[in-house]
């Protein structure tokens, strides 16, 4: 057996940091696996594609440094299938095909330094030549480091990307099989020092736990990101993403939502980071939080959504944080909410590009507020005027965001938004995402509304919530999951290509369906007294999970588009819909606001 002993050194003595200038494309953002170790001493993060490595992140969750990394055999890449190579850590194994031979390739990093390793073993019907495609982010030129081999027809061996001069060199010095086992250690230590729910497939449970610590960087504790992908435009279209896309941002919505997951899972420090990010980093002088930042807290994006402004006081509220300093920065957002122009309209709603009155975001905000309110009543403080916002705002929801009279039955039922606060008229917006013509408010149902019941402002079984549910489950549900809205248009167009919204010619794009939006409907299922259907939502979750089990955000046909791959908030979604299961309730329901609203 000829040894292979391949080796792609990186020489970066700066920090790299890609920006506009950039002019490699990222690969399609449905990633197979993600990867790495628990230590903080390795700044690095790897993704899996179809062919073998895709982007590679360092020194923080927010920089992808490479494109791809290959085995090569003859010139030519092969086709991989993905497969986790141990249940307990985030050890993954390619399976390579391509004319005349196969290999598996399985990958680490190393807990002690910035490198990624590859396991290479291959066997060829005919002697075959080896060699490693190698693309950084920056510069745009393929680094092919060629170890040229005498044509083999078996061959095992290591190579590693590294980061930083003699890194990669001396993560293979250390020997794959060292490196594997600290790394994988590493793993199973976490899970060991966690539980974990009857409800739940085991596996798919601890690699969504998995994949949610691995979103965190680790130079910037709290700051999880919403995916290691760069799906559809925001990878290629660089006026619409000067940084390749929001993805690698961390957005607060997205980081409660894997806090609340974490918390339920055991993991309370994480949540605990969680909540300082977003009051030391992401907290805007006014109070607000910005719609996503770099995970240094940077804002990118900046559009105000009232329900991220509220998420920090929710989270405050579920880790019982009421020290000086944490609820003085919980009081600037409180604040903001009341003072905002026209409270609780928000800028943008939760899908980020409409503005108007949405029952989800009422539902966050009053839940916020009530929240708050009893952190600083327990100590000692007077709360009453941010309680009597969230009690105005609870009594007004219907009035300004169910209808009377729109085309659907039976009413009344919820709308997505309402531009005017005034659900009974026929007000006009357009949809964005490449939609053609306005559409009339009363006719966009969202499943979002069902905020409202997780977070105990209403019950299940109010009849404005039975109603939208009908309505629902007749606009939205497909193929057993549920569109975000009526006439979604984030995702792919009809034949497959990628969503854009800057094309020559406008191109109609469809969003496809959502699994998290099943284990939100699993959580109200729960409180509506239906378990068995409770669980078929977490079956329905599971089932979306590619074979390297990572969770998109968008299915069609019961299998992952190239939406963002994994997306954390899917994952986040399997996790808590299993612990809400076996407790019989939503572990994320706030007991303070059930109390005030429901009794």
């Amino acid at each position: 057996m000829k040894p292979l002993a391949l080796v792609v050194l990186l020489l970066l003595m700066m920090t790299p940091v890609v920006r506009a200038a950039a002019d490699v494309v990222p690969l399609p953002a449905d990633k197979q696996a993600f990867g790495t170790a628990r230590s903080a001493a390795s700044p690095v993060w790897f993704t899996l594609g179809h062919q073998g490595l895709s982007e590679i992140f360092h020194p923080d969750l927010s920089t992808p440094a490479t494109r791809e990394t290959r085995l090569l055999v003859d010139g030519k890449p092969g086709q991989a299938r993905t497969e986790p190579a141990d249940d307990r850590s985030l050890t993954f194994r390619q399976h390579l095909r391509g004319d005349g031979w196969r290999a598996e390739i399985t990958y680490v990093t190393d807990p002690l330094r910035a490198a990624v390793l590859a396991d290479v073993r291959l066997t060829a019907q005919r002697p075959v030549r080896l060699s490693i495609d190698h693309v950084p982010m920056k510069g745009g030129s393929s680094l092919a480091s060629t170890l040229p081999t005498e044509p083999v027809r078996r061959a095992h061996g290591t190579f590693a990307v590294g980061f930083g001069e003699g890194v990669a060199q001396a993560a293979l010095d250390r020997g794959f099989d060292v490196v594997a086992r600290e790394y994988a250690r590493g793993w199973h230590t976490y899970l060991d020092g966690l539980k974990w729910p009857k409800s739940a497939d085991r596996r798919l449970y601890d690699m969504s736990v998995m994949v949610l610590a691995a979103t965190e960087d680790k130079a910037n504790a709290g700051a999880s990101i919403a995916s290691p992908s760069f799906p559809w435009a925001f990878g290629f279209d660089r006026e619409l993403a000067p940084e390749l896309g929001p993805y690698a941002l961390v957005w607060p919505r997205d980081l409660y939502h894997v806090s609340t997951a974490m918390i339920a899972a055991g993991d309370r420090a994480f949540a605990q980071r969680s909540l300082d990010f977003m009051l030391r980093e992401q907290q805007q002088p006014d109070g607000h939080l910005p719609q996503n930042t770099r995970v240094d807290g940077t804002p990118v994006w900046t559009k105000v959504q009232l329900d991220q402004t509220a998420a920090p006081l929710l989270l405050a509220w579920h880790l019982d944080q009421r020290d000086k300093s944490t609820v003085d920065a919980l009081r600037r957002s409180a604040d903001f909410l009341l003072s905002y122009p026209n409270a609780p309209f928000s800028e943008q709603e939760r899908w980020e590009n409409q503005d108007g009155y949405s029952p989800a975001t009422i539902a966050s905000v009053v839940a916020g507020l009530v929240c708050f309110a009893d952190l600083v009543q327990r100590n000692g403080e007077n709360a009453d005027r941010y309680l009597a916002a969230a009690d105005a705002w609870q009594r007004q929801v219907e009035g300004w965001t169910a209808t009377r009279t729109g085309p659907y039955e039976p009413k009344p039922y919820y709308l997505r938004v309402t531009k005017d606060g005034k659900p009974d008229q026929g007000t006009r917006y357009n949809l964005g995402d490449n939609n053609p013509t306005d559409i009339d408010q009363r006719a966009v149902v969202d499943p979002s509304f069902l905020e409202l019941v997780r977070l105990g402002v209403k019950r299940a079984d109010d009849p404005v919530v039975r109603n939208t549910v009908r309505v629902v489950d007749r606009q939205l549900k497909e193929q057993g999951y549920w569109h975000r809205f009526t006439q979604d248009g984030y995702g792919e167009t009809a034949d497959g290509r990628p969503w854009n919204i800057n094309w020559p010619t406008p191109t109609r794009t469809y969003g496809r369906l959502w699994p998290l939006l099943s284990g939100e409907r699993g959580e109200y299922e729960l409180l509506a007294g239906d378990r068995a259907s409770a669980a078929q939502r977490l079956r329905e979750i599971a089932a979306t999970a590619n074979s390297g089990l990572m969770l998109p955000e968008q299915v069609w046909n019961g299998r992952g588009t190239t939406s963002a791959t994994p997306l954390a908030w899917t994952h986040a979604q399997y996790v808590r819909l299993a612990w809400s299961l076996d407790r019989g309730t939503p572990v994320e329901r706030p007991a303070v606001v059930v109390r005030r609203y429901l009794g």
